[in-house]
């Protein structure tokens, strides 16, 4: 009975067939529910990617200057490849025709190719090599005024002469005793003989120094590596965010090993300087916070070629004379009548230097009658009421330290700033002179640079007001020696638009450029900063600017005149005739009233 009652109260209000109608749309309610399920799921996951891709996008808006994300495909104008040149904005017509034409003025004869490269034996013996005074031309005296000439014939290490040229040699003229030098010219005829000319500018006896700093097969291996590694010395940056920090490869170009890696892009948004990082695995690229060099890369030549690059066998070695290396140099003639015949042999094109030490002391050809600033208050009151800004490489950061030491009223001001690496600034507020230095942007081979202090020479030209009592002095080259020359030509135009803009806006300021320098090498020297690197840099330079009415402080024949060994960061002597020659044109001679 009581199982009949709950039946029927489990059945009350239940209409009959109810059950049999559920289990029939079953299957129905379920494809429903999954339907529902499948819906939500989509929807949630939808609005995630939504909210996603927003953030992503604020994210991208917020640090685009800064910031470049993994995509397919390279980096627009990136091309990830170890050759650099190309880098940057697109030239125009006119951009293109300099580039040809600065490449075509420095071109350097190249090698004939052969299946194997020239055995040690067969390559430039500086000692088996050998140069001789040529005769004075039509008589046989040298007066002051004359030029001499000097043949230099090239041997290889079997005593056999070579038939080709470009080996790199370098001649100066000098008399020790009288505290006098001058550089001279070499001009390669392509055969194995060259030519070094030298202009007699001071009587007595003079000597004749023919130097080879690279044969011609070591400097087809600097061509070599100038073209297909400029990845040779590497940069690194370093990336924190709270304390998480990663430190990750920089450089203008970078090798093409990895080439799905994301990149940091750094290219100047003025200049279009282009600059790049390996993107951090777990930060974003505005979190960088310096730049430093990483170091040299190794292994970049061959057993064989290492052979080329001896100190003291085939780098910088002197070429000795088969006869007198020396001649005696008389007073000018007066009144000379020219000589008959000339026709018969032209004479020799006149080389003009753009100056020569005599008593220890630079006399510029530049048409600026050369001072000597002895003691601090002649520099003192050169400097009264001026404004020096100096921009560049270590090279000109030098003269900072010069001036800061040898004029004690000059006072720097701690800026807190890395050793060797600035920004330095220096005062003297009774006289009102401000003296400024900051390195140049990427590549810059310092220690460690915060990226707040990476600025762009043309850029800080450009936020510059200038004006008389304004000096800007520039030295640009050394951190270059390892990029194809195209990406130096690069650098300077921007330099020079730059300029031409400051100098519209304040025609008065004061420009000066310093070339580059020789230096001391050996084998590992030689592969990242060789004298051939940088007499390459330092003729592309001077057309470049010609015609702007800069002043050049031309350092490549400053050292190579002098007697005194050559250095990165050449000595003290060279240093003060190179601050004479500067503040000769601050502070130029006054003219008298005839």
């Amino acid at each position: 009975m009581l199982k009949a009652e709950y039946e029927a109260l489990a059945n009350h209000g239940r209409p009959k067939g109810m059950c049999r109608n559920l289990s029939k749309y079953a299957p129905l309610f379920l494809l429903l529910a999954l339907s529902g399920l499948i819906f939500l799921l989509r929807n949630i996951h939808t609005l995630e990617n939504l909210s996603c891709h927003t953030a992503s996008t604020l994210f991208q808006l917020q640090n685009s200057i800064h910031t470049a994300f993994a995509q397919k495909g390279p980096l627009p104008p990136y091309h990830n490849d170890t050759f650099c040149s190309h880098l940057g904005l697109e030239l125009t017509p006119d951009e293109a025709l300099e580039d040809r034409y600065l490449l075509n003025a420095i071109a350097w004869p190249k090698l004939a190719a052969r299946p194997a490269p020239a055995p040690l034996r067969q390559t430039s013996d500086p000692v088996h090599s050998l140069f001789a005074i040529l005769p004075s031309k039509g008589r046989r005296e040298w007066h002051v005024g004359d030029q001499l000439e000097a043949l230099v014939q090239m041997h290889d290490f079997q005593g056999r002469p070579k038939r080709y040229g470009g080996d790199f040699l370098v001649a100066r003229l000098h008399s020790p005793e009288l505290g006098a030098g001058v550089a001279g010219r070499v001009v390669d005829h392509l055969n194995g003989f060259y030519s070094a000319l030298f202009p007699l500018l001071w009587q007595g006896t003079v000597e004749v120094v023919i130097t080879m700093v690279h044969s011609s097969e070591a400097v087809a291996v600097l061509q070599r590596l100038q073209e297909q590694r400029p990845d040779r010395v590497f940069f690194k940056s370093l990336f924190r965010s709270g304390f998480l920090s990663e430190t990750t490869l920089c450089n203008m170009c970078l090798p093409p090993n990895q080439p799905q890696e994301p990149l940091c892009n750094y290219t100047d948004l003025h200049t279009g300087e282009p600059w790049y990082c390996l993107k951090p695995k777990m930060l974003s690229c505005d979190t960088r916070i310096n730049h430093a060099k990483g170091g040299y890369q190794k292994h970049l030549i061959t057993n064989k070629e290492a052979l080329l690059f001896q100190s003291g066998v085939n780098i910088k070695v002197v070429i000795h004379a088969s006869g007198p290396d020396r001649i005696n140099v008389l007073p000018k003639k007066i009144d000379e009548p020219e000589l008959e015949n000339v026709s018969i042999k032209p004479e020799p094109v006149k080389y003009t230097p753009s100056g020569y030490y005599y008593q220890g002391s630079w006399r510029s050809f530049g048409g600026t009658t050369s001072r000597q600033f002895n003691d601090s208050s002649s520099i003192t009151q050169c400097l009264t009421g001026k404004v020096i800004h100096m921009y560049g490489d270590s090279t000109v950061r030098q003269w900072f330290e010069y001036l800061n030491a040898f004029v004690p009223e000059i006072k720097e001001f701690n800026l807190h700033s890395p050793k060797n690496v600035g920004p330095f600034m220096a005062v003297d507020s009774k006289h009102n002179i401000l003296l400024k230095y900051r390195c140049h942007g990427p590549p810059i081979r310092f220690s460690t640079v915060s990226t707040s202090e990476l600025r762009y020479v043309a850029n800080e030209l450009d936020g510059l007001p200038g004006g008389p009592d304004t000096v800007v002095v520039l030295s640009i080259w050394a951190h270059f020696s390892t990029f194809p020359v195209e990406v130096y030509i690069r650098r300077m135009r921007h330099i020079r638009r730059a300029l031409v803009r400051l100098l519209d806006r304040s025609p008065g300021t004061l420009v000066v450029i310093r070339s580059a320098n020789l230096q001391a090498l050996d084998q590992e020297v030689s592969l990242y900063n060789s004298d051939w690197f940088s007499l390459q840099r330092d003729r592309v330079l001077r057309p470049m600017f010609m015609g702007l009415g800069v002043v050049f402080v031309d350092a490549w024949e400053m050292t190579l005149a002098h007697n005194l060994p050559h250095q990165l960061h050449p000595p003290p002597a060279i240093i003060k005739n190179m601050m004479d020659l500067i503040l000769s044109h601050v502070c130029p001679t006054k003219k008298k009233k005839s």
